[in-house]
């Protein structure tokens, strides 16, 4: 039987434990393990990952309850002709009792294409999902999974009677951005100069449920009270390190080094959400697809993704926490400059940060221009 066990273990403070909690249902989920999504007075529901289904999950999801669902984001229904274009929110398919490990992977997972109206899987229309339904999608979304979930509903004496799935409420997931992003401790600094920075410092940030560090490059010694020169980049693994040409993640960190260099003093701020949020894995899901004809962002979309995953939090926090509460930003991407605003950092000055067309990216610069209004 699948057990439970309980979101705040005894002694331990409740907003660190609800953080730990998410961080541990995470890396469950990623096994291809099962979590519990729970909300007190509504609902309880069992959630595996849908990329990871076998058919030893059907059969203990069947046996734990009645009402096997498939939930997606809106923007994976729609590129199934489930829901409109348009739509929002999150959507829930009731599954037939023989539907296949093979079918829930390939819905989940627009590189195995399957068409949804033909298979016969669905055992009724699909429906807007519930809150914790979709709590069960952004759970995935956290893992770095795709985000589409299996999900059965759980009596109240099932979910007592159990002891060994860690259990996340559905209160402390939908706070989890913020609440991390508050909680980040510098744990790690260093001196590395750098090619066109010789001053710079690495500065590590962790955050206390122990999730992915973000880096600040502080370079030279920017005056307190003044604006700082200051660039947020989200790690790109193919074209900072690689020296991808598919996109200009490369041009754009190398450059703003250079010209904070050039500058005397700044800081870059380097974000762990690779693939503009959607992980490494995701990403290159989205480069086959749009190897078959898909700009960046409907590659997103297809995969139930929206074009643009990142929170910027985080680097307001790092930036607050280094002492810098106003900057002149380099970026070409005007929801930068409100996400610091509201998150108590000002922005005197937008600088653009344009490079050239390389011959391979041309589309992805316009792609990002038309859907997601970069400035090129």
């Amino acid at each position: 039987m699948m057990k439970t066990q309980p979101l705040c273990p005894e002694g331990e403070e409740p907003a660190r434990a609800a953080r730990l909690a998410v961080q541990r249902a995470a890396a469950e989920l990623r096994r291809g393990e099962a979590i519990v999504i729970a909300m007190a007075g509504r609902e309880d529901l069992i959630a595996i990952a849908a990329e990871l289904a076998g058919r030893p999950d059907l059969v203990r999801l069947r046996a734990e309850g009645a009402g096997l669902l498939l939930a997606l984001t809106s923007e994976r229904a729609a590129a199934l002709g489930l829901a409109d274009s348009g739509a929002s929110g999150m959507i829930a398919v009731p599954l037939g009792p023989r539907v296949e490990p093979a079918e829930i992977v390939a819905i989940a997972d627009p590189s195995r294409p399957v068409r949804a109206t033909a298979t016969g899987w669905a055992a009724g229309p699909p429906f807007p999902a519930s809150a914790t339904v979709a709590a069960a999608v952004r759970m995935m979304r956290i893992a770095r999974l795709l985000p589409a979930a299996l999900v059965v509903p759980i009596t109240a004496e099932v979910l007592g009677a159990e002891r060994d799935l860690i259990v996340v409420d559905v209160d402390d997931l939908t706070r989890y951005d913020e609440a991390s992003a508050s909680a980040l401790v510098i744990v790690g600094e260093a001196r590395v100069p750098l090619a066109g920075a010789e001053t710079a410092r690495l500065i590590a940030f962790r955050p206390q449920d122990g999730g992915n560090e973000h880096l600040a490059v502080v370079i030279g010694t920017p005056q307190p009270g003044q604006p700082v020169l200051a660039r947020i980049h989200s790690e790109c693994f193919t074209g900072d390190f690689l020296g991808s040409l598919r996109c200009d993640c490369g041009d754009q960190l190398r450059g703003a080094i250079a010209a904070i260099g050039a500058a005397g003093s700044g800081v870059l701020i380097y974000l762990a959400q690779e693939g503009r949020g959607i992980g490494l894995i995701n990403k290159l899901k989205a480069y086959e697809l749009q190897d078959r004809g898909r700009d960046t962002v409907d590659a997103n979309r297809a995969l139930g993704f929206a074009p643009d995953e990142r929170i910027f939090a985080p680097a307001a926090e790092m930036l607050k926490a280094l002492g810098m509460v106003s900057v002149r930003l380099m970026t070409n991407n005007p929801g930068k400059v409100e996400a610091l605003a509201r998150h108590g950092v000002r922005v005197v000055e937008r600088v653009p940060h344009r490079f050239p067309a390389n011959g391979h990216n041309e589309p992805y610069l316009k792609a990002k221009a038309r859907g997601l209004g970069h400035l090129i």
